[in-house]
């Protein structure tokens, strides 16, 4: 390959390839605002000035195509000077305020001020003042005073969502950005230009003062909003998801996510609704019961029905773990082959771009791992009609909310014996459920899935979760008589005693005498790699942070024998 030499180290490069480019590629970052690597090049704001041997004046490294030989410095005294003086342009106008800019810990202008400013301004005249607090969109903010015409915004709403919003108008420092006329930014990619924005012009309306982003931690994760499962981090403070970010991934989403997946997906994470520990019902009313009395209850209630009575309904937002694991129950416990998953497809949802029709992240996954009706047994559509006929007689339910998505069932499913559902949060479905278990949320585990297109990938916890039989496992009688007095007031306020669904599943199957050795969800998924061939060779650290691809081969053949 052909290379050049960046300041005194020598860089390869592909023919097309500019110096910024290539400086990337291996690791060095030359100082940037227009620039983006997904967007067209524009050139404006010349912060990337480098110093090329042979060339009488600087170039922009964006826009400069490297060439075999070129030896190119960019923190020679000319390179610095120049791009100290560009700085210093940037914030003649620029408002001292990052006490209370969201952009705060998380802005370029603020890194490159304390790297390649002065400390002062010999600007002494009253700062051009601009529009400030501008609702662009519905979940868009502009603050014309920060803005450093970069152009990104525009570019992206042009080449990435291909619905121009946005453009410049005036010229100088009076300069500002508006939607055109009868317009305002409300692509389904909208807020991605908060992300792109190099300083605190764009900010989300969401996340608007809720939080530094240093108070907040972050863990890589996939978004839940779609089956293409859109590599994110959830950024948490005080035990509470805040905001979702989207995470680099060429594979499946880029640098980009949808406005449904970044605003609709968490916020029942921090929901008032949870269910916070299991429930019975008694007298006609859901109340809260312990684990141990749960799982007795349910164990008692399923033995008493033939394994022909009963089905299960698997989900699509459930983990492959958390599916497998159900399947197996299923068909080595209770020996039923009554088994689907209610699919979810909207078909006004999907787009040529991100955004698909099927609106569970795990659809496939749920299928690979065993969730489809056995030889004989019946489907979805032929459960709901055995329950109107009186021949099931008992349904368990993982991880999804049926008579939601389909009002007519609250009716026929009213009909069961028992209704077992697993949700982690009180819902349409839970309202006439006879046993309610709570799940850990995607945010709450760990995990995988598997989007459309085969590839599996993880999900971490970024929220914790209080399970009160382990917290309390080995305690002192002393201790829980100190702890026991304050457990009432202490779990009414608490909404995050809840388990991973596989976990519940191994719960009960102790107590149905039927034990399943699996101590984490790392375990679980090494029996599914050795069970299911189309996950063969995989685990964990295969998956890593990108995943990895399915041989899809055997999602016909069921899962477990």
């Amino acid at each position: 390959m052909p290379k050049f030499v960046l300041d005194g180290k020598e860089i390869e490069f592909e023919q097309g390839q500019t110096i910024i480019q290539a400086a990337k590629k291996s690791g060095i970052t030359i100082p940037h605002f227009c620039w983006h690597e997904s967007l067209s090049i524009s050139g404006n704001c010349r912060v990337c000035l480098v110093e090329i041997e042979k060339m009488p004046k600087l170039a922009i490294a964006c826009s400069t195509l490297a060439a075999e030989g070129m030896v190119v410095y960019s923190e020679s005294d000319k390179a610095l000077s120049a791009r100290n003086a560009v700085m210093e342009f940037e914030l003649i106008n620029h408002p001292l305020d990052c006490p209370i800019c969201d952009e705060a810990g998380e802005c370029k202008l603020q890194d490159y001020a304390y790297s390649h400013g002065s400390g002062e301004s010999r600007f002494n005249e009253e700062k051009i003042h601009k529009d400030k607090r501008v609702p662009l969109g519905p979940l868009v903010m502009f603050d014309g005073d920060r803005c450093i015409s970069c152009s990104r915004c525009i570019r992206f709403c042009d080449e990435i969502a291909k619905d121009p919003q946005l453009t410049f108008i005036k010229r100088g420092d009076r300069i500002t950005i508006v939607t055109y006329p009868g317009k305002e930014l409300d692509n389904p990619y909208s807020m991605n230009v908060t992300d792109i924005c190099p300083v605190g012009a764009l900010t989300s309306r969401d996340f608007r003062f809720k939080a530094r982003v240093w108070e907040l931690s972050s863990t890589k994760s996939i978004c839940n909003g779609c089956s293409r499962g859109c590599n994110i981090n959830l950024e948490v403070r005080n035990n509470q998801v805040l905001r979702l970010t989207p995470r680099q991934n060429e594979d499946v989403n880029s640098f980009w996510m949808c406005d449904h997946g970044r605003v609709n997906t968490y916020k029942f994470i921090n929901a008032e609704d949870r269910v916070d520990s299991p429930y019975l019902r008694r007298g006609g009313t859901l109340t809260r019961s312990g684990w141990d009395e749960a799982f007795a209850a349910a164990s008692s209630e399923l033995k008493s029905y033939s394994k022909n009575e009963i089905a299960f309904i698997g989900s699509s937002f459930a983990t492959c773990e958390d599916n497998f694991l159900l399947s197996k129950f299923a068909t080595q416990i209770i020996g039923t082959k009554h088994m689907d998953f209610m699919p979810h497809f909207d078909s006004g949802f999907g787009d040529n771009f991100l955004r698909k029709g099927d609106t569970a992240p795990n659809s496939l996954g749920a299928k690979t791992v065993g969730i489809f009706p056995g030889k004989g047994g019946l489907d979805l559509e032929g459960i709901i009609k055995s329950v109107k006929d009186g021949q099931i007689k008992a349904v368990f339910l993982m991880e999804d909310n049926l008579i939601a998505l389909r009002p007519e069932l609250k009716e026929i499913f009213s009909k069961l014996d028992l209704f077992i559902v697993h949700s982690s949060n009180f819902n349409e479905t839970t309202e006439i459920a006879d046993i309610v278990f709570p799940a850990s949320t995607y945010a709450e585990k760990h995990g995988t899935i598997v989007n459309f297109e085969g590839r599996v990938q993880r999900l971490r916890p970024a929220v914790a979760t209080f399970d009160v039989d382990r917290a309390l496992e080995g305690m002192s009688l002393s201790r829980w008589d100190k702890f026991g007095t304050k457990f009432d007031s202490w779990a009414e306020g608490n909404k995050r005693d809840a388990r991973s669904s596989w976990r519940i599943l191994a719960g009960l199957s102790g107590a149905m005498g039927h034990k399943y050795r699996y101590g984490t969800a790392e375990e679980v998924f090494m029996d599914i790699a050795k069970s299911i061939s189309a996950f063969n060779g995989l685990d964990y650290e295969v998956i890593g942070e990108l995943g990895a691809k399915l041989k899809l081969d055997s999602v016909s053949k069921p899962a477990i024998a």
